[in-house]
């Protein structure tokens, strides 16, 4: 089993990239293998709703110039997914929101019933919302979401600082121990028995 990990900072061995290392250690004396993608730097397209994804067999984003079919591609092999994202003013990384967005849409096919996980990092205020907004996509995927002890916030300002937050340090382990222990739930008899769930409606109520 093998969980990918996302790091939405653009600071490679920032606060963030911390955090989802104490996750992923923790993952690794678990016997589950992680693999890091780091994105924080790089450009990212939002989504236009195209639906160009949806038309079968293609199945991944029309845009191919920048990171979301290799973080597919990446997710294909994994069984689970955690992202990070420092705060920037009360919001997370927008590269990495509008990756996760592409993925879930996209994606879909390959995030579907996959724990996943988010990671929020700040010097103060504003973890709780970057927390939130950073689930909302995987909500919409039938995906479990990983808990811990606590709301999986890390505090730090400088580069460094969040060794320094000792909760925040074993909130990481609990939630990768959390991760662990779902995936091999999930896989224990060597199938996936995913709920046989209604098609799917949507409604407007634009009449």
């Amino acid at each position: 089993m093998k969980v990918l990990l996302i790091n939405g900072s653009p600071r490679k061995e920032g606060n963030t990239h911390l955090a989802l290392m104490e996750a992923a250690k923790q993952l690794e004396k678990n016997g589950i293998e992680t693999k890091l993608l780091e994105i924080g730097a790089t450009f990212v397209r939002g989504c236009i709703a195209c639906n160009q994804c949806k038309i079968k067999p293609f199945r991944r984003c029309v845009f191919d110039d920048d990171l979301c079919n290799q973080a597919i591609s990446l997710m294909e092999g994994c069984d689970g997914l955690i992202v990070g994202s420092p705060t920037y003013y009360g919001q997370p990384n927008g590269t990495l929101l509008s990756l996760i967005q592409r993925m879930s849409y996209a994606g879909s096919h390959v995030m579907q019933n996959k724990p996943a996980a988010a990671v929020a990092v700040c010097r103060r205020g504003g973890a709780s919302a970057v927390y939130q907004t950073l689930l909302m996509p995987f909500q919409m995927q039938n995906m479990p979401i990983v808990t811990s002890q606590y709301w999986n916030i890390v505090y730090g300002a400088m580069q460094g600082q969040a060794e320094l937050d000792a909760e925040g340090m074993q909130t990481m382990r609990t939630m990768a121990d959390n991760m662990a222990w779902l995936l091999k739930k999930i896989h224990a008899d060597g199938t996936q028995d995913i709920p046989q769930r209604e098609p799917k409606q949507v409604t407007s109520f634009i009449r």
